[in-house]
């Protein structure tokens, strides 16, 4: 993401974020996780509040799209 003069990046975001609800629980379209569905589980998160952030999460893009490079290694890695 291009950061310009009217958008600040900030660090420290602390989020629950996953693609692992039912359908049948929320009002919106949801992905499943790649890697939810290549093992036929519900387990990975993206990010558990306090807890973790998956290795294949990428971040977050305008509105509510998540970033996700499973299978492959994360780009962003070593880059913090």
């Amino acid at each position: 993401m291009k950061v310009n003069k009217d958008i600040k990046k900030l660090d420290g975001a602390n989020m629950d974020i996953d693609l692992s609800s039912s359908q049948d629980k929320i009002s919106w379209k949801q992905d499943k996780c790649p890697w939810n569905e290549a093992e036929d589980t519900n387990k990975h998160k993206c990010a558990v509040k306090n807890i973790s952030i998956c290795s294949y999460f990428c971040g977050v893009e305008y509105l509510d799209n998540v970033l996700c490079c499973y299978p492959h290694e994360n780009p962003f890695k070593g880059k913090e």
